[in-house]
């Protein structure tokens, strides 16, 4: 995927980087060592190829003179410390860091080296699978899904903090920096801002019944799932990550929409009840903002095509007409 996010090197500037996190042995010469991994959408990443022959992943943030989403503000860091508490808390596999740097002395931004996984990225080889494979990703997805929200946060919102007291508060903030992105922006959203704002506020008390801050991957979705051998091996990008309502978590998202995907595997290797009245609206109100954000991210990415902006304007409208508006 392209975007104006993705802060690619010069081919030395990466040999600068990999001597800083192996060592100016491991740097090989000529050019077949480096090439990019293109299916992300945000940060520029890199299978790297040491001189020992093992291989490993370089991950760079945006070029600092780039504006990003205030969410998306600091998502490196958000990364590595959730890839932390995934290690520490659960046994979710997640790629191991060899190094970080965020000194920007070989490099204008953050950028981390992490393990390489020998292994098909489940968004680009579904596909080519059976029915009986899919629904088995997605209930392994469930699964996987139940152990990362089992992991304790003691305020809602950014894993680094500041957090809210209330899931409320922390919802509500989420939605206005998004909204406030959008109208810095000019961008157009079929529906008036206010209009949004009114929605949301008018369905705001089905979030008083959250009171435990959970972590929430949010981006968990087939293209950040790495598999092999029917398993799930590992799951990578992590930058999107906060405390809240595990019903945020996007394998939800076509409980609402079927435009999302089907759920239902998801759900049943969550292990999830049906929803009550209360929890379909915060779903739908977790569908709302992320129609926002794939609305308006097609500005700040400078998209070359409106693909996705006519795609996630639907979205949104459908989901405010859900909403009763």
């Amino acid at each position: 995927m392209e975007s104006i996010t993705k802060n690619r090197q010069t081919v030395e500037a990466l040999r600068a980087m990999v001597a800083r996190a192996y060592g100016p042995e491991e740097v090989c010469d000529g050019e077949d060592w480096v090439g990019e991994l293109s299916e992300g959408w945000f940060n520029v990443a890199y299978r790297i190829r040491l001189r020992s022959g093992a291989r490993a992943v370089l991950k760079i943030a945006p070029p600092p003179d780039v504006e990003v989403m205030t969410y998306e503000r600091g998502a490196m860091a958000t990364e590595l410390a959730a890839l932390r508490l995934i290690r520490e808390h659960t046994k979710v596999p997640v790629p191991k860091v060899d190094f970080a740097d965020q000194s920007h002395e070989v490099c204008d931004a953050d950028y981390f080296f992490m393990e390489y996984v020998d292994a098909d990225n489940l968004g680009v080889v579904g596909g080519t699978l059976t029915g009986a494979e899919t629904d088995a990703y997605g209930e392994a997805l469930g699964a996987v899904t139940r152990e990362l929200n089992s992991i304790r946060g003691t305020a809602f919102g950014p894993l680094a903090g500041p957090g809210d007291s209330t899931w409320r508060a922390a919802f509500l903030r989420m939605v206005e920096e998004v909204l406030g992105d959008g109208e810095r922006r000019g961008v157009d959203l079929r529906h008036g801002y206010d209009v949004i704002r009114d929605v949301v506020a008018a369905h705001a008390g089905s979030l008083d019944e959250v009171t435990e801050p959970r972590f929430v991957e949010w981006d968990l979705w087939p293209g950040n799932c790495m598999v092999r051998d029917g398993r799930i091996v590992a799951v990578i990008d992590h930058e999107r990550a906060f405390y809240g309502d595990p019903l945020m978590e996007f394998g939800f998202a076509g409980s609402e929409s079927s435009a999302y995907g089907d759920s239902t595997a998801f759900i049943r290797g969550y292990g999830r009840r049906p929803f009550t009245p209360a929890e379909r609206t915060r779903r739908r109100l977790y569908n709302l903002h992320l129609a926002l954000i794939q609305v308006i991210e097609t500005d700040f990415r400078a998209h070359a095509d409106t693909e996705q902006y006519e795609w996630a304007c639907a979205r949104l409208t459908e989901t405010v007409a859900l909403l009763g508006a």
